[in-house]
């Protein structure tokens, strides 16, 4: 499989500071609210491994990744890798996730992008996928 330039970008407003939305994504218990229920395990260093643990449709999973980059308050990149989507743990099957954060006034503006969709049509459901888990992101730092 070659890398591809198909990237998966949603977005949102939330209605907090950088800091709060900052330790939403980087605190297990509070990931756990609002990412379907997903266990992640991470010191959130740059060279540090990730792992999820969780339950997609009766299915249990074990994702992994490793931290690219963790700058507080501005911008989380890490690699991904899920056998879900069936394919062999190799280096050209992980995406790049990224968290960007941006002071926009009273809101924080939240960007997320994945690389490395195999077509347009994939980016665009992972696209709606990651919509709604930015929306549980949201409604979990606007309600304290």
């Amino acid at each position: 499989m070659e890398m591809t330039d198909h990237v998966a970008t949603t977005a949102v407003n939330i209605s907090a500071s950088p800091d709060q939305v900052w330790s939403a994504i980087t605190d297990p218990a509070k990931v756990w609210r609002f990412f379907f229920g997903t266990t992640v395990e991470s010191d959130f260093r740059p060279g540090s491994t990730i792992t999820w643990r969780g339950e997609y449709n009766g299915q249990p999973f074990e994702d992994k990744g490793e931290v690219i980059e963790a700058v507080p308050r501005q911008r989380l990149r890490i690699t991904h890798f899920s056998p879900l989507a069936g394919q062999p743990d190799r280096p050209e099957n992980y995406h790049e996730l990224v968290f960007r954060l941006d002071r926009t006034g009273p809101t924080t503006h939240v960007t997320f992008t994945q690389d490395n969709n195999a077509s347009v049509a994939e980016a665009d459901q992972a696209s709606d996928s990651w919509y709604t888990m930015l929306w549980g992101l949201k409604e979990l730092v606007e309600r304290g």
